[in-house]
């Protein structure tokens, strides 16, 4: 079982997310668990304060190291033995979080500590005492951690074995192995005026996988050029697939150009 332990200012919302739909029924079912800790109920004043001014001035406030590291403590005490534990921080100052970190994740640990920074930030003693590793959803700053936790938390936990029903539910989704998902099309079979390519309709299930295939080739190339240079394609079928690709572009080009003529 894959335990998720999430450190927040806003256990609800951050719980109530996490417990819907298919995660919900992978926590019923006992794959995954998921809780959430206030961290205000680790203060020690009247007030519930987990903030104060950082030291050397600015705009803002910082959240206070002792809070944080009273709720993570509490977390830990409860920690059977023998259990893989990693502490993360969502930090835009983190490492982007990637496809292959979920699976990482999934892996190498039976529990995940998330902690939820808010205003400026947390003290960096907290960090430096308790924290792991630091990952980022990407270059860009919110206003909190749960997005990024709620969003960490869904990737790994739908990788843990029970949770989907079958394997292929992920390993044929966009990034599991370098590649852009293919499109995916459902009834009815023509929606104002678009039809459904006449391959998927075919029940030929080769070549339904080789053109998909394809359309994962294609849609990287154009739309995750980073990602299409670290591919290898180098295999017999790939390169084949390649030449069919060149070939049926090339077509749709001199058809496009002769009908301007």
């Amino acid at each position: 079982m894959m335990w998720i332990d999430i450190m927040t200012l806003f256990p609800d919302v951050v719980g109530d997310m996490l417990c819907e739909s298919i995660l919900g029924r992978g926590q019923e079912r006992g794959f995954i668990r998921v809780e959430c800790h206030q961290i205000r109920d680790y203060t020690t004043n009247k007030q519930n304060q987990v903030d104060d001014y950082p030291y050397g001035g600015g705009h803002g406030a910082v959240m206070q190291a002792d809070p944080l590291y009273r709720c993570w403590a509490h977390i830990m005490e409860g920690v059977p033995e023998g259990q893989r534990v990693r502490t993360i921080y969502m930090s835009p100052c983190g490492k982007p979080f990637k496809q292959a970190d979920a699976v990482r994740l999934r892996d190498d640990y039976d529990r995940l500590i998330l902690v939820c920074g808010h205003y400026e930030g947390i003290d960096e003693r907290f960090i430096e005492e308790c924290v792991d590793e630091e990952i980022s959803l990407g270059d860009f700053v919110l206003t909190g951690g749960e997005i990024p936790a709620m969003a960490v938390a869904d990737a790994v936990c739908r990788l843990v074995p029970g949770v989907l029903s079958d394997p292929e539910c992920y390993e044929n989704e966009s990034h599991w192995d370098g590649l852009l998902e293919f499109p995916q099309y459902s009834r009815p079979e023509i929606w104002h005026g678009r039809a459904v390519p006449p391959i998927l309709l075919s029940g030929h299930h080769a070549n339904v996988a080789k053109w998909r295939r394809k359309q994962s080739i294609i849609r990287t190339r154009d739309r995750r050029p980073d990602m299409y240079a670290k591919l290898d394609l180098s295999s017999k079928a790939d390169q084949k697939l390649l030449q069919e690709i060149a070939q049926e572009e090339a077509e749709q080009k001199n058809g496009g150009a002769q009908s301007h003529d």
